[in-house]
């Protein structure tokens, strides 16, 4: 039942995330700006904070990344609110009051509070500013603290439920959890973002960090056997798969049948070797090669990222051979 639980859990969160991106009103803008946010605050904790301040004993870095983790809700309050074309005096103002907030409560608002001040531009100009920065400081305040107990209870028993299946059962859910954390990095939609929002830490994440880095040989080698592109193409794709996202919409099947295959593969090698990161929002190739060293002895990372990249080239060739001798066909 946890096991189940688990997986249920974190589909649902997918679905809903899926319908939000593409179905609400520039709910894509919106999550582009929650990545955004999650680079801003929880990567910049990952590496200075963890990597720098805890690893190294650097107290300068580990300084400046305790206070950007602390103020991912203002971070989000302000970069969705930009992403959505807010004024960017509105989206400060409402940062400055949701640093003592989370990340969602700070997106939440910031995405409520887009479709409200757009009413300023009916106001005599001059007087629109002030009262759209008013608007903004007290509208931002209300929407966050009203729905952050709510989140909190929810967001805590979706990673509950996902952390509890994973110590239940590491192998299992290395590889589905692995394969499909990959999916979302690979996906129009954001791991980062998905991660960072369900405030995973521990086991899962460190999985899920593993699992994008392992990925990113999965695409490179799916892009160049599949000649998605040129080498250029290959080379994005492997460092950040959402700067090809046209392609991946185009030509979903592949990639995402090999994302699941080597992320899952990844994944399961993370969780046979205990790999854990608490640094959530850090699941991206990048930050997932990186962030791994702050809490597990590098050996170990070095080991685990190894297994992930033979693993994920692998799973990339497999998929690629199969689908040519398929006859697959790009769609341009």
């Amino acid at each position: 039942m946890l096991f189940v639980k688990g997986i249920g859990a974190l589909v649902a969160t997918l679905a809903v995330f899926s319908l939000f991106s593409m179905k609400f009103p520039k709910g894509d803008k919106a999550m582009g700006g929650l990545a955004n946010a999650a680079v801003a605050s929880f990567l910049v904790e990952a590496i200075f904070r963890h990597i720098l301040g805890d690893f190294a004993g650097i107290a300068f870095f580990g300084e400046v990344g305790a206070l950007a983790g602390n103020l991912s809700g203002c971070a989000s309050a302000i970069l969705v609110g930009i992403a959505l074309g807010m004024d960017p005096v509105f989206a400060v103002v409402g940062g400055m009051v949701c640093g003592g907030f989370g990340i969602l409560p700070g997106f939440l608002a910031a995405y409520a509070m887009y479709f409200v001040l757009k009413l300023t531009k009916y106001l005599p100009s001059g007087t629109d500013q002030i009262f759209g920065a008013l608007l903004s400081g007290a509208g931002y305040y209300f929407i966050a603290k009203t729905v952050a107990p709510y989140i909190s209870e929810v967001i805590g028993l979706v990673g509950n439920a996902i952390t509890a299946a994973t110590m239940q059962s590491p192998i299992v859910m290395g590889f589905l959890l692995g394969g499909i954390i990959k999916i979302v990095c690979t996906s129009p939609l954001s791991s980062m973002a998905l991660t960072a929002m369900l405030q995973l830490t521990g086991l899962p994440m460190g999985i899920a960090c593993i699992a994008c880095f392992g990925g990113s040989f999965t695409n490179g080698m799916i892009f160049k056997e599949l000649r998605f592109g040129d080498g250029g193409n290959v080379i994005a794709v492997m460092l950040e798969p959402l700067t090809q996202a046209e392609i991946v919409t185009k030509n979903p099947l592949p990639i995402y049948i090999s994302n699941l295959l080597g992320g899952g593969l990844s994944g399961l090698g993370a969780a046979a070797l205990g790999i854990i990161c608490d640094a959530p929002g850090t699941a991206s190739p990048i930050p997932g090669m990186l962030a791994p060293f702050a809490f597990n002895p590098a050996k170990k990372v070095v080991i685990a990222l190894a297994i992930a990249a033979v693993c994920g080239a692998f799973a990339g060739f497999v998929v690629s051979k199969a689908f040519k001798k398929a006859g697959y066909k790009q769609i341009k």
